[in-house]
């Protein structure tokens, strides 16, 4: 959708210390950039009282969003809250790390199928 549609928009809403110390998707070779955007907030876990308005931005209704986060699970809420508003969102299941494995170790994220950098 990212390589299909350039008015397609990803936005990793994990936290400032994942995308810190585990990295961020890049989309620059689309000459785009993903939006960082937090759910909740790093150390408590509390929401973002701004999460709607700073992820909207500029956003058109018809625009395809794509919600990203370490497993999924945030990145369906915030898509949600975005959904609500009028937004057109996806999210991507596997998110950034994937799902875990038997060992329990996160595999099969975005960071195996996107280009993506870390600090």
């Amino acid at each position: 959708m990212l390589e299909g549609d350039e008015r397609a928009v990803l936005i990793d809403v994990r936290t400032k210390a994942e995308w810190q110390f585990v990295g961020v998707p890049n989309v620059a070779p689309l000459s785009r950039e993903v939006r960082l955007v937090e759910w909740t907030r790093y150390p408590d876990g509390s929401s973002n009282p701004s999460f709607v308005a700073d992820a909207s931005a500029g956003l058109d209704p018809d625009q395809p969003v794509l919600m990203l986060c370490r497993s999924g699970v945030r990145s369906r809420a915030a898509g949600e809250a975005l959904a609500a508003v009028g937004l057109n969102t996806f999210n991507v299941a596997n998110g950034f790390e994937g799902d875990l494995d038997a060992n329990g170790h996160r595999q099969g994220g975005w960071k195996h199928h996107l280009p993506w950098s870390q600090s």
